[in-house]
């Protein structure tokens, strides 16, 4: 028996897919017969997910476009005719990684848009240009990666935290708008992961007093991987999960818990 969901012939879109967790959702989609449309900022990475999908024979198309911007995000998605999946994985938590740790009541104004325009209005732009043809297929699947800052809150981190709480709040609505059309929509919350980005904090982490001090807070003392979102993602995204709509589940390595 199978248990790895089946997606052939659908079409999925996964933003921020050119490293990381994206480029584990991408490959893992394809992986279940998916046709998938990569998309990154830099050109040259969704291609290299792009040819990597292909080699292991599967179907893939390459969709630079920047998340903030609504008419590239808009054009995309109808010069490949729609999609059935999106997942919107592009987020921004500052450019190491981790962002600045001050306190809100010490944050610059100037500095908040950058996560506002990524992590809030990017998910609103990539959803809102995939949702009529979803809704004229009577199928579709809205997945957000979204943070347990936006759950828990984080210190130094408000506006980062604040953004990807935007992004849950709107796909509970989602939910509730389009269930009727068999549209399901649903957020995965994320612990500490390790990336591209974060690398050089991890390979140091025999060494490193910060490593240590993020990980004493996890059940499970090590950093998320890809793959431990993949088999999450692939259900909510097919047919199995049909009727989990408007959660946010937690992949967190015990971080924070919900009822």
């Amino acid at each position: 028996m199978n248990t790895v969901p089946q997606l052939d012939g659908r079409k999925v879109l996964v933003t921020g897919a050119g490293q990381g967790v994206g480029r584990g959702l991408a490959l893992a989609f394809a992986g279940a017969g998916a046709h998938v449309l990569v998309n990154d900022l830099r050109a040259e990475r969704s291609e290299q997910v792009v040819e990597e999908i292909r080699a292991a024979g599967g179907a893939s198309s390459s969709v630079p476009f920047d998340v903030t911007d609504y008419g590239a995000v808009a054009g995309a998605v109808a010069e490949h005719g729609g999609v059935d999946i999106l997942v919107n994985n592009a987020g921004n938590a500052g450019a190491d990684g981790f962002g600045d740790r001050s306190r809100f009541a010490d944050s610059d104004p100037a500095d908040w848009d950058m996560f506002l325009r990524v992590n809030l209005y990017g998910v609103l732009h990539c959803t809102r240009a995939v949702l009529p043809s979803m809704i004229a297929g009577r199928w579709g699947r809205v997945l957000t990666i979204v943070s347990d800052a936006a759950r828990t809150g984080d210190a130094g981190g408000a506006v980062y935290g604040a953004a990807k709480a935007g992004a849950a709040g709107l796909t509970r609505s989602l939910a509730i708008e389009n269930g009727r059309f068999n549209i399901t929509a649903n957020n995965i919350s994320l612990g500490t992961m390790r990336t591209p980005l974060t690398e050089p904090l991890w390979a140091e982490q025999a060494d490193s007093p910060q490593a240590k001090a993020i990980l004493q807070n996890y059940a499970i003392r090590r950093p998320g991987l890809p793959e431990d979102v993949t088999n999450l993602a692939l259900l909510l995204g097919s047919d199995q999960g049909a009727w989990i709509t408007g959660q946010t589940i937690c992949v967190n390595g015990g971080y924070s818990f919900a009822l």
